[in-house]
């Protein structure tokens, strides 16, 4: 039974996943982790996300990092994927330059990424969030929206009950914490599960949503970034109630659909759905030198492991992609994207090097340095779908069956088991 407090509201213990009529404590477990809501009960969009996602496994895996500020990614020129909140009280943050975050936390531990390891945790993960509700759309490998509508009568449980046990199932049987956002679309769910990390659980409701987002920066907005948030600012357009107020006539007016759209989230508005279908929309990598590097062959030597690395976390994804991204930045710090189209999908790293080999001999010129090459693949289908080739083409399958058993050898002895010659020194000649 629902219990209200005078002033409406709804009191969920995150503990024992029950309501209580207690402010201080649950009246049933004594847990102190009370959640208070007038529309607790009722909201049913959600979004979770891991906390650290990449930190945490390794601090899990390695007791002996857990007290430490632990930073995933590195090298003298790369950037970070991760970094534990540790290493974030020291101002640490995702794709700051690794030389930043080791001024910013010289004591911090750098640890390589693990793709394959945190793409089956990232299933795994999901799995039990599929279990709650069909609907699931993944944004990326630790993060999730999920519909809740109508799972009330299959699990006895309102939709934040649910949602307060599935923290709490991941927690005791992954070791990880996430954290929650539950409201009514899934631009306040994505905004409310960032209001209280780690392991939070906020509520974005109808009747507090305006005020809510009133005075919040434009650039918190989806799709807002640096350049977005800068022009907005420009023409006086501070904050989402400065959106709000100009109106939509005069939004459209200046910024034509995106008008629209930033109107329409100001004022709470979101008509997106929650679709299953809605996965990751590509897998890439990339990589910046020491130096900046201009001879093909050299960049050539350092395009095959992420070519390799792009086709290994798309294996793990059980994904397949029709469409190649080649991407540069020169010495200028300008980026060049180039793209190309299969004939079929692929997830074999041979054909990804190929493909992207010969977008990068188009760019290669003399007095034309980079300072970083990046691969990624998109327009996914099943892996089941992919490269298999036709009559005119035995090379495909001959190639397919040499990476499966690779990848199968490394599954089992670990991904160093097992290095290809292209590694060791790639081939220019095929």
């Amino acid at each position: 039974m629902v219990m209200e407090r005078g002033r409406g509201d709804v009191i969920l213990c995150r503990d024992c996943a029950e309501w209580t009529d207690q402010t201080s404590r649950c009246a049933r477990c004594g847990g102190a982790q009370l959640i208070a809501h007038a529309e607790l009960a009722a909201l049913t969009i959600a979004h979770i996300d891991c906390d650290a996602f990449y930190a945490s496994i390794e601090k899990r895996d390695d007791p002996a990092l857990a007290a430490r500020p632990v930073i995933v990614g590195g090298g003298t020129r790369g950037v970070v994927s991760t970094a534990c909140y540790v290493a974030r009280a020291y101002g640490v943050k995702s794709a700051m330059a690794s030389f930043k975050a080791k001024q910013l936390c010289p004591s911090a531990v750098f640890v390589k990424p693990n793709m394959a390891k945190y793409a089956e945790e990232g299933r795994i993960v999901r799995a039990m969030m599929q279990e709650l509700t069909p609907l699931v759309e993944p944004v990326s490998i630790d993060e999730a929206f999920l519909d809740l509508s109508g799972t009330e009568a299959l699990h006895a449980a309102a939709p934040a009950q649910s949602l307060a046990k599935l923290q709490a199932r991941i927690a005791r049987e992954r070791g990880l914490t996430v954290s929650v956002g539950l409201s009514f679309n899934k631009f306040l769910a994505k905004t409310a599960s960032d209001l209280d990390k780690p392991r939070g659980f906020s509520v974005i409701g109808r009747a507090e949503a305006l005020n809510f987002l009133a005075p919040r920066p434009v650039a918190s907005l989806p799709g807002v970034g640096p350049a977005g948030a800068a022009a907005l600012e420009k023409r006086g357009w501070r904050t989402i109630g400065d959106l709000r107020a100009a109106g939509e006539h005069e939004l459209m007016r200046a910024l034509g659909d995106w008008g629209r759209r930033l109107y329409r989230l100001s004022i709470a508005e979101d008509g997106r759905r929650v679709d299953p279908g809605g996965e990751r929309k590509s897998i890439s990598a990339e990589t910046t030198f020491f130096t900046d590097i201009a001879a093909l062959g050299e960049l050539e030597d350092a395009l095959w492991p992420l070519c390799d690395k792009v086709a290994g976390r798309a294996r793990a994804a059980e994904l397949a992609g029709r469409t190649l991204t080649l991407k540069l930045r020169d010495a200028r710090f300008r980026t060049i994207t180039r793209r190309q189209q299969f004939t079929e999908p692929t997830l074999l790293a041979q054909r990804i090097f190929e493909a992207a080999r010969a977008l990068l001999a188009a760019e290669v010129r003399p007095g034309l340095a980079f300072r970083l090459i990046g691969v990624g693949l998109a327009d996914f289908t099943p892996a089941a779908d992919a490269d298999k080739g036709d009559l005119l083409d035995s090379r495909t399958p001959k190639i397919a069956a040499a990476e499966r058993a690779v990848a199968k050898a490394r599954g089992r002895f670990g991904r160093s088991a097992l290095v290809s010659a292209r590694t060791l020194k790639p081939r220019r000649d095929d």
